[in-house]
């Protein structure tokens, strides 16, 4: 080999590495992901790591061909869209949010990034999609039940304490969710004898100070809606009704781990197993408006006895029959 042809090799192997990394670095694709909780709190750990892992066996591996960037909105809308915006300046190929303030915030900061959303409530009557089967736009996701569950609620208060005559039901008067799951409440009120007093949630001390009023007075109950603010007050929220013996309904289960009475609803961190499978789906070439919304298949019902008992309170034979979970 001539010096030449020998000095153009070396130079060609040496660039090889070079190469072969900047190939890797062009492969590794971006996600954004934000959520409503605080950074330590176990619930939203537990939906990033859901999240992450259902990603690992679809062939995604953080570090090798996908980079993930977490923001934390702690309840709080200044930093949903504050974080919305920075995660689209990152450039993300794609970006899940969870609850319905976050998905408009993050819509609001792009109308072309793709968005998978998780737990969001009546995601066409929100504006989030044009409709369940063809979204349309760069959004699509997971539905965490449309409004007629909110009714199914008060019901199952009026089941459980027969003597309410009264319900709480916080709730943020500023956004679709809270407006419609109150709605929906409120129209099934009048049958079971119930008045309802709404109150603001965007404030922990006047939460506070409203329920601790409540609860001055008889036969009275609390349903609690789905909300990011109570969400990540959960333990605040069900010590509360605990302390001024409210008996009160949950959304979810994860207020009945922490001390609340009774939830029924689905499970959103097993949404983020799907979820994972749309932003698969969308790293693979296909398009938010060609997949359809979806909604939970289960709702589940759980119910704390220790917390029943600290109210005084016996659940009816028929109730925890069809409990999916009694907590003891």
């Amino acid at each position: 080999m001539r010096r030449r042809e020998f000095l153009h090799a070396v130079a060609g192997a040496a660039a090889w590495p070079l190469t072969v990394h900047a190939q890797q670095a062009e492969n590794i694709r971006r996600i954004g992901v934000l959520l409503p909780h605080v950074s330590d709190d176990p619930q939203g750990q537990t939906r990033l790591g859901v999240f992450l892992q259902q990603l690992q066996s679809l062939g995604w591996t953080v570090g090798r061909n996908v980079q993930v960037d977490t923001r934390w909105g702690a309840g709080d809308p200044e930093r949903y869209r504050k974080y919305a915006a920075e995660l689209v300046a990152l450039t993300p190929d794609v970006i899940v949010a969870n609850t319905s303030p976050i998905v408009a915030a993050v819509q609001q900061a792009t109308s072309t990034v793709p968005i998978v959303f998780v737990g969001v409530i009546d995601p066409v009557g929100g504006g989030f999609v044009s409709s369940l089967a063809r979204p349309g736009g760069n959004t699509t996701g997971f539905a965490v039940f449309d409004y007629n569950i909110s009714g199914k609620w008060l019901a199952l208060l009026k089941e459980i304490a027969p003597g309410v005559t009264r319900a709480l039901v916080p709730r943020d008067p500023t956004t679709a969710a809270g407006i419609g799951q109150f709605a929906a409440i409120q129209s099934v009120a009048p049958s079971l004898g119930i008045e309802l007093t709404p109150i603001d949630v965007r404030s922990a001390s006047a939460l506070e100070r409203a329920v601790a009023e409540f609860g001055r007075t008889p036969n009275g109950g609390v349903v609690v809606p789905a909300s990011p603010q109570l969400q990540t007050r959960r333990q605040q929220v069900a010590a509360l009704m605990t302390k001024n013996r409210l008996p009160a309904v949950y959304p979810f289960r994860y207020f009945v781990a922490v001390g609340g009475l009774i939830s029924y609803g689905p499970s959103i961190e097993e949404a983020f197993r799907p979820a994972a499978g749309y932003v698969d789906r969308i790293l693979k070439g296909e398009k938010p408006a060609d997949l359809p919304v979806q909604a939970p298949d289960k709702y589940e019902l759980a119910i704390n006895l220790k917390t029943a008992k600290a109210l005084g309170l016996a659940i009816p034979s028929s109730v925890l029959a069809r409990a999916d979970e009694v907590i003891e």
